[in-house]
């Protein structure tokens, strides 16, 4: 979503689809919220039903008619799902691609055997942040995990020495760093630059990711004792493979959208001439549809083919990597239903008055809200997308940098304080062998230094910016 599609949304705000005043709207909004939560932590429903009732409940109770509720929600949903529901298919395409190849056994393999002794958990972190980027976090967690254990079992590491920093680069990605679904909801809720935004995402997430990472790492294997549980040591998926790509071409695959979107907001910045040749064909490279497609076209060669893949195996590959996906693109676009309905009802008006008396700076104001969410709902992606929604009025007139800056103090916010009412806690608990006393020591404490972290930083950025 650009950002005149932004302001026309704010002016839309305007112009509610309700006459309610502020206190039954401030009503609404916590009681659809509520209704979000309850039915997701108690009932255990889908967050894709538990958004669509949810954004039904909030119009109900703002007043509004049920048809206008209706038209509100579907097409903020059809409105994401069309900014963000190709990038995340590519993206997971791309990520199908490197684990099936082998490309991200290599990227390990290679990693490993540079390292060793206390450069072990500093290895840790840079795998998981490179396999990190086109993964979604629990692929990443599936993938990572079994050579996190066999890393601790063989070289008789802590397991929380080796495991928190590769949860720690895993995390951080998928919180700050686009092309992950939360981010890439917020960054079109908001209206940021997505160049720009991945830039200082880097800027915020390698000092993040160092401290809860290999720096919480050396506390967390004092707490929490253990070894790699034996039963969950599997065979590696591509075993059975006769080749795998190269180490180069595999990390230049991974880099290459990065890199592409990254030279764009790089021009920008320096050139500042729409006009400009070179700032014209950047703007079309670093697009992100076009630097993720020509990420997957190219890793088609340079990991599938490299592995010896005929067309048919790509091509079922590509096939698989979908399904798996069609959940997230549900909730997304639900959640962007969420976004438009709190807008029409004039939930933004509402921000942006109140927001006139309010001490508090904005950036922290998100990162409180998306906290909020987080610590009610479990679900980062929930989080990021409902405080995206409510802050978004503000970044009307914000600027470049301060509106990617935003997006970050939400993705932040969505990481804090990890717990029983997330499926990720629980993920990371079985697969680590840990009681729930041990999980909370360990990846609840290190999701909590994330998100308090990545804010400080993002409120030191803004200071300079």
């Amino acid at each position: 979503m650009t950002r005149l599609s932004v302001e026309m949304l704010a002016a839309d705000a305007a112009e509610p689809i309700t006459s309610a005043g502020d206190a039954q709207l401030g009503i609404a909004v916590l009681a659809g919220i509520a209704v979000i939560v309850v039915l997701i932590t108690r009932f255990k429903l889908h967050a894709f039903l538990a958004l669509t009732i949810g954004s039904l409940a909030l119009g109900a109770l703002a007043g509004a008619p049920l048809g206008k509720t209706i038209v509100s929600f579907t097409t903020g949903l059809g409105t994401t799902v069309a900014g963000v529901g190709v990038l995340i298919a590519l993206g997971a395409i791309l990520g199908k691609l490197l684990a099936d190849s082998g490309g991200a056994d290599e990227i390990v393999d290679t990693i490993l055997a540079k390292a060793g002794g206390r450069a072990m958990p500093w290895a840790m972190v840079l795998i998981a942040s490179i396999i990190g980027l086109p993964l979604f976090f629990e692929v990443g967690i599936v993938l990572l995990i079994p050579v996190v254990l066999m890393v601790a079992k063989r070289g008789d590491y802590s397991l929380m020495r080796i495991g928190i920093p590769a949860l720690a680069g895993l995390s951080v990605m998928h919180g700050l760093i686009p092309p992950h679904p939360g981010p890439l909801v917020a960054i079109d809720a908001i209206g940021a630059n997505l160049g720009v935004t991945l830039a200082l995402g880097l800027v915020v997430a390698i000092p993040t990711v160092v401290i809860a990472g290999p720096l919480f790492s050396t506390y967390a294997a004092r707490w929490v004792d253990i070894e790699a549980p034996e039963r969950m040591i599997p065979q590696r998926a591509t075993e059975d493979l006769e080749k795998r790509p190269g180490f180069g071409a595999t990390v230049s695959t991974v880099l290459l959208p990065v890199v592409l979107m990254m030279s764009h907001a790089l021009v920008e910045i320096a050139v500042d001439d729409p006009d400009n040749p070179l700032q014209r064909v950047t703007a079309v490279i670093g697009s992100p549809l076009i630097a993720l497609l020509t990420a997957v076209i190219v890793g088609m060669f340079t990991l599938g083919r490299a592995a010896g893949f005929s067309k048919e195996r790509i091509g079922a590959a590509v096939e698989k990597s979908l399904a798996p996906i069609a959940g997230v693109l549900l909730i997304v676009g639900a959640g962007g239903g969420f976004k438009t309905t709190l807008i029409d009802i004039g939930v933004g008006r509402m921000i942006l008055d109140f927001s006139e008396n309010w001490a508090i700076p904005t950036l922290l104001l998100a990162w409180l809200i998306a906290v909020a969410i987080r610590l009610a709902t479990g679900s980062a992606t929930v989080a990021t997308i409902s405080a995206a929604g409510l802050v978004a009025p503000l970044a009307t007139d914000m600027g470049t940098a301060e509106a990617a800056l935003l997006v970050l103090a939400i993705g932040a916010g969505s990481l804090f304080f990890s717990h029983v009412n997330d499926a990720g806690f629980w993920l990371v608990k079985e697969y680590f062998g840990m009681n729930v006393g041990q999980t909370v020591k360990t990846w609840s404490v290190m999701e909590t230094i994330i998100s308090v972290v990545g804010i400080v930083f993002v409120l030191l950025l803004s200071l300079v910016l």
